[in-house]
């Protein structure tokens, strides 16, 4: 498993490489993503630990795939990860739309079994980029 998502980090799309782009290095409110992290026994593109949220970027094979795509999104919410999913398109088309959803769900969505007091993120993140200007309008 852990070959394939070598393989798949290097084999991007480029709306993948886009919204890692922005992802990586705590760019998106200090909030550190891994990319292509494996989840047995699945692959996802980017998740965030911190408060268990995986972000999935769908090309146009996702159309002919979407019952396997609800069977993974209810695998995860099982173990207690919210899912959020895009289109290419609206990545590469929209990307700081895309960047105020992931931004929402990281900050102001609570999660639905939080970590304990004391683990995971130190509650003061800021956002990084054009969107925390425009995010309340």
């Amino acid at each position: 498993m852990k070959s394939l998502a070598r393989m798949l980090r290097s084999q991007m799309t480029d709306a993948e490489r886009l919204l890692w782009h922005h992802l990586w290095a705590r760019r998106l409110g200090g909030f550190r993503f891994r990319r292509q992290m494996v989840i047995e026994p699945y692959i996802f593109d980017f998740a965030c630990l911190d408060v268990k949220l995986v972000v999935e970027a769908d090309g146009g094979q996702h159309e002919e795939q979407q019952e396997r795509d609800r069977e993974r999104t209810a695998y995860l919410e099982s173990l207690g990860y919210r899912v959020l999913r895009f289109w290419n398109h609206e990545i590469l088309n929209g990307t700081q739309v895309v960047l105020e959803r992931i931004y929402h769900e990281l900050i102001v969505s609570p999660h639905p079994n939080p970590l304990p007091e004391g683990e995971g993120a130190d509650g003061d993140h800021a956002f990084c980029g054009k969107a925390e200007q425009n995010y309340d309008q």
